[in-house]
């Protein structure tokens, strides 16, 4: 090596020792080693220093190291109690300086007008003499923006601050702008080509935002609302022949404002489909498969529907339950073909796994009794598990009413042949105070107030008092149904009622009815129901006018009237409150007699059928027939039948039947036999859904008539003449009630009936 070189490397070496020697002194002297001898705590003001020093991971007499100090840090930090901290080296002492976090004196919240101070405490976990961090606090404050969110305030913001005081206390103060409701300014959907946007929009929960829907709050941007809307528009297209439907997307756009949002359904229709050959294969011994075929709802060349091949399944199930086949499991299989546009449909029929109903868990029941749920099972610990019983079992919890949210489902038992059934549900209130309002034509102003509790002691018992008035009456009730009587599917009750009404538009007396009765019904079958009661009445005609009927006033005075009545229903109805497809027969019996002052025997009967002509339209064919018979004495004129009114829509309440024509007003004397009849379509009356308008076309025809011999002479008309009449109407399920108003006309009557063309009813609940 040349000495040059030489240097040069010699000096390279010594450049590379002067680089890194004052590198890695510093390095020896941060991590450096030492015990730390002492550790002294700063700032701390509530917090005392051994327990400030109990969150450290190093302590006096440990090695200082980086890694201690920084995981000492980071355990204060996550204590919640400190705002601040810093921890430096004093030589051999630590010093860990910290500043406190405050405590909540009080809480406060400015600018909430729709949740209450209640409410928005309820939503937060910050709460007064606990530590303040911000980061609570704004989660707090997000909680809150969500709650109203959830109710349609989107434009919603909450601001947390703080007003320090000392002590190093802070009052806690959240902030809110409220914004106005998120309306849904339009709903659009694309791809549609074989129903309309009306049609579509009709037909699920979410409605576009307008002037007259001013109590609804369906024009409100839900997300699970719009989940449920996209679910209830496969259905609309799979119960109408597509098969290939699906919603492609659903989309929501706020508004820049954020008080509105756009909301569009993109859907892909596809093609529409038949039902092809229908056929049924059961691997069950000793089932006739003809006799499997009867039941399906199924029918080769009508348009495919998913919810008539779930029907078939329900049916089949039930079928064969009948029959003593607890095990079946039944898949349809399905065959598409696309060219002629078919679907062939065969429903296998296996012998499904042996499983039986191991116990019956239920949870979230906070009030109401195990029992109640647990009666309404169909199925009970021991015996066979049926899918079919079990959806049933869902349904009738469900029609309770008690709970908001009903999961039932199997879950693995105990063995590989136990399933544990498990129902979570969560209750919602079952009290009701309910105000009415209205007018009619036949009863002039009408009141009424309900205080009711459904679900009494959490027992499933249900307690109602009501109280009435009108331009005309008035009646008080007080009723108590226990509807497991002796722990059976026995509805046992009682009423206790005052009822008054003044006919003196009519007959020119008034009458009034203080009384009880006690009341139980059971099934027979699954349509068919059986109702007993008795009732024990005191019933008063008074005020009877000085020129009213003489026939009237020989009634004049108080009678005790004792009977037993029975009512058999067969209810085949697809709704009990808006039927539009189905029928309904009841035949009632009625015998007084057993003590008090009347005797009596009376029957009636009644039948109501309904048929969807098309989606919209539905035609109500109705009647009513009834008899009464003394026995052993005269039928009292509070026993007889009055037509008219909201019964016989044309004539006057009590408008038409025999009367006495010597009498002042013309007199109504009623009649012991009636029969009356309705044949009515309902259609909608093409404007938005969203005005619930519905027009009506209509007839009503009968005959009232028949009195007793002591009743007739010298002016009395009893004829069993036909009447009918003819009209038309339309109704208005308004915000404030459903109103209705009806034209009708007389085409059959007799002179000395009263008509009323125009008859107007509206009431409502709240």
């Amino acid at each position: 090596m040349s000495t040059v070189t030489s240097r040069l490397w010699l000096a390279a070496v010594a450049a590379v020792a002067l680089g890194t020697a004052p590198m890695a002194a510093p390095a020896q002297t941060r991590g450096g080693g030492g015990t730390i001898a002492d550790v002294k705590v700063e700032g701390s003001e509530r917090i005392e220093a051994a327990t400030v020093i109990s969150y450290m991971s190093i302590k006096p007499g440990d090695d200082y190291s980086d890694r201690g100090v920084d995981e000492s840090v980071k355990s204060l930090f996550a204590t919640g109690l400190f705002s601040n901290v810093t921890i430096h080296r004093q030589g051999s002492t630590l010093v860990v300086v910290v500043e406190e976090n405050p405590i909540i004196n009080q809480i406060a919240f400015e600018g909430n007008k729709r949740f209450d101070d209640t409410k928005l405490t309820a939503e937060i976990e910050e709460r007064p003499r606990q530590v303040y961090t911000r980061t609570k606090a704004q989660s707090d404050a997000d909680r809150i923006q969500q709650l109203y969110r959830r109710g349609g305030r989107f434009a919603a913001a909450v601001e947390p601050k703080i007003i320090k005081l000392d002590q190093n206390r802070v009052n806690l103060v959240f902030e809110v702008k409220e914004g106005d409701l998120a309306k849904i300014e339009a709903v659009n959907f694309v791809g549609n080509r074989a129903f309309s946007n009306s049609a579509l929009t009709d037909e699920i929960l979410t409605k576009e935002s307008q002037w007259w829907n001013i109590l609804a709050s369906n024009d409100t941007y839900d997300p699970d609302r719009l989940a449920v809307d996209q679910e209830m528009l496969r259905r609309f297209y799979l119960n109408r022949g597509y098969a290939d439907f699906r919603v492609v997307s659903a989309v929501s756009e706020l508004a820049p404002d954020g008080e509105g949002f756009f909301i569009t359904f993109t859907v892909d229709e596809g093609e529409r489909y038949k039902f092809g050959k229908i056929d049924v294969n059961s691997a069950l011994p000793g089932v006739n498969v003809d006799e499997l075929k009867t039941v399906l709802v199924t029918d080769e060349g009508d348009w495919y529907s998913s919810k008539a091949v779930e029907d078939s399944i329900t049916a089949l199930t039930q079928y064969l339950g009948d029959k003593q086949y607890a095990f079946v499991d039944i898949q349809p299989t399905v065959q598409r073909n696309r060219d002629d546009k078919l679907i062939a449909i065969t429903y296998e029929i296996a012998e499904g796994p042996r499983v039986f109903v191991e116990r019956i868990d239920i949870s979230g029941n906070v009030r109401t009794a195990d029992e109640v749920i647990r009666r309404e099972f169909e199925l009970a610990e021991g015996d066979p598990f049926n899918s079919s019983r079990l959806k049933q079992s869902e349904t009738n919890i469900r029609n309770l009413g008690f709970f908001s949210k009903i999961d039932i489902k199997p879950n693995p038992g105990s063995a590989p042949d136990q399933t544990v059934i498990a129902a979570a549900v969560t209750e919602q209130s079952t009290g009701e105070v309910q105000l009415g309002i209205g007018y009619s034509t036949s009863d002039g102003p009408l009141g009424d107030v309900t205080v009711r509790e459904r679900n009494l002691l959490g027992r499933g018992q249900d307690l109602r008092l009501s109280t009435s008035l009108s331009g005309v009456s008035s009646q008080i009730d007080l009723s108590f149904t226990e509807p497991y009587f002796l722990d059976r599917n026995l509805a046992a009750g009682f009423d206790l009622f005052r009822t008054t009404r003044n006919n003196q538009s009519f007959s020119n007396y008034d009458e009034s009815t203080t009384g009880f009765a006690l009341r139980m019904g059971y099934p027979l079958s699954e349509n068919l129901r059986q109702t007993l009661r008795y009732r024990l009445a005191y019933r008063d005609v008074s005020n009877v006018d000085d020129e009213a009927s003489r026939f009237i006033k020989d009634q004049e005075g108080a009678t005790l009237s004792s009977s037993v009545q029975q009512t058999l229903t067969y209810d085949r109805l697809d709704s009990r409150i808006n039927p539009t497809d189905g029928y309904t027969l009841s035949l009632t019996n009625e015998v007084a007699g057993l003590g008090g002052d009347v005797a009596y025997f009376k029957t009636a009967v009644n039948a109501d059928w309904y048929y969807p002509v098309t989606d919209t339209m539905v035609l109500n064919i109705g009647g009513q027939a009834g008899n009464i018979i003394g026995l052993g004495q005269d039928v009292r004129i509070n026993d007889r039948t009055f037509l008219g009114g909201n019964s016989f829509r044309g004539f006057e309440t009590a408008g038409l039947g025999p009367r006495d024509l010597s009498s002042k007003d013309k007199d109504s004397l009623g009649g012991k036999n009636f029969a009356v009849g309705t044949v009515e379509l309902s259609f909608p009356l093409g404007l938005p859904s969203e005005f619930a308008l519905q027009g009506h076309t209509f007839t009503d025809f009968g005959t009232v008539f028949g009195l007793d011999k002591g009743d007739t002479g010298d002016g009395v008309v009893d004829e069993a003449a036909l009447r009918a009449s003819a009209g038309v109407g339309v109704s208005w399920g308004s915000p404030f009630g459903p109103i209705r108003l009806d034209y009708a006309y007389p085409i059959l009557k007799r002179d000395y009936d009263k008509q009323e063309q125009i008859h107007i009813s509206f009431g409502s609940r709240f």
